[in-house]
């Protein structure tokens, strides 16, 4: 080979590089972010209840009818949970879920998923957490993080800049909150409703909505409906807050 065609031959190397990573996000219908709150309000009943809730939604028919109807047929979902502002464990990484064996194999990896409790709540850690795990393999057509907990942000910085920088990234986020009904600790005093705080202070961007869990026992029908309502290809127009209770 002459020097020249050499030379432009190693010029081109970085060009087909640069496709070749171009081609490697493989396109769904969304990529979808399931954090979870382990903070120390949890106790290890309720979080069990929690992981319980989002493994039994993947093995739902409705739910995996929903996934498979888009234009791709697919979606991308990952898991992590959360509590102080600089811990955040991400336990199932991303997969392609288009049909029962893939929604199988993710709901598993929940069902082995390590059980741990700390102690803080930071909402704000876990958006900023989730803003980075987009574009790690998949593309999809939506971005949405569905961000469950049971208490307002107490760890890490300002929440409102948090979800302003997802919503820069074009993320949808979700919420479900879970309303306790346990009478709060003496001199704590009365706290906004964890509802009202999750509507003003969490979800925001195009179609984003709350589902509210009645407390733990209600948790595994609220995470059910509220991920059927993400993964829809066209959802209708629903309620910006919806409730469920055992």
């Amino acid at each position: 080979m002459h020097r020249r065609s050499f030379l432009a031959a190693g010029l081109a190397v970085p060009a087909i590089l640069g496709s070749r990573s171009a081609r490697a996000l493989e396109p769904v219908d969304v990529e979808l972010v399931l954090a979870v709150d382990v903070s120390r309000s949890v106790d290890a009943e309720e979080q069990e209840m929690q992981f319980n809730g989002y493994a039994a939604a993947f093995r739902d028919a409705r739910l995996i009818d929903a996934m498979m109807r888009g234009p791709i047929g697919s979606i991308a979902c990952t898991f992590f949970t959360w509590s102080d502002w600089n811990i955040q464990e991400h336990l199932v990484p991303w997969m392609r879920l288009d049909g029962p064996e893939s929604a199988e194999r993710f709901a598993r990896a929940i069902d082995a998923a390590p059980r741990r409790t700390h102690l803080y709540t930071s909402i704000s850690g876990a958006m900023d957490f989730a803003a980075g795990l987009y574009g790690q393999g998949y593309e999809g057509t939506r971005r949405v993080i569905d961000i469950s907990g049971d208490g307002i942000n107490n760890s890490g910085r300002d929440i409102g800049a948090a979800r302003q920088d997802l919503l820069n990234q074009g993320v949808v986020v979700n919420g479900l909150a879970v309303i306790d009904r346990t009478p709060p600790p003496p001199g704590l005093g009365a706290m906004q409703p964890l509802d009202e705080y999750y509507q003003e202070r969490v979800i925001g961007g195009p179609g984003a909505f709350l589902m509210v869990a009645e407390g733990f026992e209600s948790f595994e029908q609220a995470v059910r409906r509220k991920i059927i309502r993400e993964v829809a290809s066209a959802p209708p127009p629903g309620p910006l807050v919806e409730r469920a209770t055992a």
